[in-house]
């Protein structure tokens, strides 16, 4: 890819001028990025634009204080006025007893091949076709009336960190996608709908018809939707919504809001959270995965954790900070971008397939709600509580009968959690995925 070959060299230099300038310790991370979007309307390309650029950032410690700086000169003089206004600020903020970076001990020394990086760079004409085919596709549906068009990328990225105690590691990764949004219906009942494929290898992406086919009998199967009545009934989650729930389960495992008492899980380490069997792992060796890493944002090791082993929470995610405050040790989950501090993420994240279909899921429910879409963001992390605006399908004996909308699912975290089922169609197409999911007793208010 294109970009500064020097990274190794920058960050060595400019490490090394912090600690001449008066840092304790610094830690550096460069950036360099390039993208490529088409997107096609209406049989008509639209829009081609093409970016790169790069970023650095840098953290110096002055004892228990930390300042973080960034910028996009790499120029001499500018990386040494940097430096010098990293070391003002970290000489004026407050102590923070927990800041520091990792021990030497603590730091990796090598690392596993993880197939992040396709070398191949699609021209154009490959972006715009493929945005094409999806939308023909997807417009050749009987039904499909209209189209916000379809759209494809590819990205590719390198980040470099380095620190004072000597650490020194690179990784590259690439994405190519595309997508398509239609409509279906006339006038005031139009319904929307949409698809994609992402993957870091070309050769992985699925096939642009029949993605767009799917889009286009989504938006049709979305017609004439009907309101639902209120009250308890068994809700289920499809594949494009249900990573939800797990992204919420990582927010409240997350070292940060456990260290401040935030989170409905800070009592639960080591206890029953799912129901027995349920497992989730986090995963930061899963070749070609959307957020593998081979170390972390503080280069610790990474490597793969049963979050949930048979129900049970047995982690926090934690950088060192958080590590810190809970006297425990980072468990290599810290993410760093070039302008802000270290703070502990997953990588891929999923919940482990069950053995029922989506179809043997669903089967009993004599009444209940089909999930395909949730809107709005009503979660607190403090108690659980979780409301969602939601539209999809209503089940009826057992099977997906007819559609409906302007819906809102409710209940408790900790309540769906211990009452949530997982089907066997486990694909991984977010980073932080989950098959089919059913979740027992929630509160659906319709009409």
């Amino acid at each position: 890819m294109t970009g500064n070959p020097d990274s190794a060299d920058i960050l060595t230099a400019l490490l090394d001028k912090a600690r001449k300038a008066g840092a304790d310790e610094a830690d550096a991370v460069i950036a360099h990025g390039v993208t490529l979007s088409a997107s096609y309307r209406l049989g008509k390309p639209e829009d081609l634009e093409r970016s790169e650029g790069h970023d650095l950032g840098l953290r110096v410690l002055l004892g228990q204080r930390q300042a973080l700086v960034s910028t996009t000169d790499f120029t001499g003089n500018a990386l040494d006025a940097l430096i010098e206004r990293a070391i003002a600020m970290a000489r004026a903020v407050p102590e923070d007893p927990y800041c520091g970076l990792l021990e030497t001990t603590e730091l990796a020394h090598e690392w596993p091949e993880l197939e992040l990086a396709d070398n191949r760079e699609p021209d154009a004409e490959k972006l715009i076709a493929w945005a094409k085919r999806a939308e023909d596709a997807a417009r050749a549906v009987p039904g499909v009336t209209n189209s916000e068009g379809g759209d494809a990328n590819w990205s590719k990225s390198r980040a470099q960190l380095a620190t004072s105690q000597g650490f020194s590691g690179t990784y590259e990764t690439s994405r190519f996608s595309f997508s398509v949004s239609v409509l279906a219906g006339q006038d005031t009942k139009m319904e929307r709908d949409y698809d994609w494929s992402t993957a870091c290898y070309e050769e992985d992406l699925e096939n642009p018809e029949e993605v767009g086919k799917r889009a286009g009998e989504r938006a049709v199967r979305r017609l004439n939707p009907r309101k639902a009545a209120s009250g308890k009934v068994p809700v289920v989650y499809d594949p494009r919504v249900s990573g939800g729930l797990i992204r919420h389960l990582s927010s409240a495992i997350s070292g940060a809001s456990i260290a401040r008492g935030t989170s409905f899980l800070k009592d639960q380490l080591n206890e029953l959270v799912f129901a027995t069997g349920i497992k989730v792992i986090d995963d930061p060796h899963r070749k070609r995965g959307f957020r593998s890493r081979p170390f972390d944002g503080e280069g610790a090791p990474t490597r793969a954790h049963d979050i949930i082993a048979d129900g049970v929470l047995t982690t926090w995610l934690l950088d060192s900070r958080s590590a810190r405050q809970l006297s425990m040790k980072s468990t290599g989950h810290a993410a760093r971008g070039t302008s802000g501090p270290p703070v502990p993420a997953p990588s891929n994240l999923y919940l482990v397939p069950g053995e029922k279909s989506p179809t043997e899921l669903i089967k009993d429910i004599e009444s209940g709600l089909y999930v395909t879409e949730l809107i709005g963001m009503g979660v607190n992390g403090v108690t659980g509580d979780y409301s969602r605006g939601a539209a999809g399908f209503w089940i009826d004996k057992g099977e997906i009968a007819w559609p409906v909308n302007e819906l809102t699912v409710a209940g408790n975290l900790k309540n769906m959690f211990a009452n949530l089922s997982p089907a066997n169609d486990l694909e991984f197409r977010h980073g932080v995925d989950a098959p089919t999911v059913r979740v027992e007793d929630m509160t659906v208010a319709g009409q």
